[in-house]
């Protein structure tokens, strides 16, 4: 069976004062630009082959893959399944502000005027399952959120809620995911 990486977009302001980005559209630091073209330059020397970038179309992720791509010589497209949670009244607040850790908690529950877990994870699921169907003939690489890296990682792994809740991908890191 195939294969596809996912990688998380550089860094943003936001990251750096540890807020909640979401479904807001946040801009890369110039560290993040870096990160991005860093991760372009160790696809290309790890050998890593994909035949399309998709990425989420919030800035941070189309800067990162737009980065890639020049480098690699990829194409790229956006994908707008790959967009962040929305996660309504906490956005902009504290990561790991208590209120919102407990609210993690609640995955049927919207968000007060954003998404629910649940919502997020059919829209992944969904196109993880399309990707796997056409894995056998195409590769992609992924450039999405920390949300969205929680929601391929839970397609893949069996996680405790708790699991789910703690897990999260660097900046600009690449991991690789096999289908079976």
């Amino acid at each position: 069976m195939g294969y596809f990486y996912f990688v998380r977009h550089g860094q943003t302001v936001w990251n750096v004062e540890n807020k909640i980005c979401g479904s807001t559209d946040i801009e890369l630091t110039e560290l993040g630009h870096q990160q991005a073209i860093e991760t372009g330059k160790k696809i290309l020397e790890e050998g890593i082959h994909a035949d399309e970038i998709l990425y989420s179309p919030l800035v941070r992720a189309a800067e990162t893959a737009r980065h890639i791509s020049e480098i690699t010589g990829i194409p790229a497209r956006a994908e707008e399944r790959l967009r962040e949670q929305n996660f309504g009244k906490y956005e902009a607040t504290a990561r790991n502000g208590e209120v919102f850790m407990k609210a993690k908690e609640q995955f049927a529950c919207r968000y007060e005027g954003g998404e629910s877990m649940l919502h997020l994870a059919q829209r992944i699921y969904n196109l993880l399952d399309e990707i796997r169907a056409e894995s056998d003939h195409k590769t992609y690489i992924l450039v999405a959120h920390n949300g969205i890296a929680r929601v391929v990682q839970s397609y893949f792994c069996e996680m405790t809620n708790e699991e789910y809740a703690k897990f999260g991908v660097r900046n600009c890191s690449v991991l690789r995911y096999d289908f079976e």
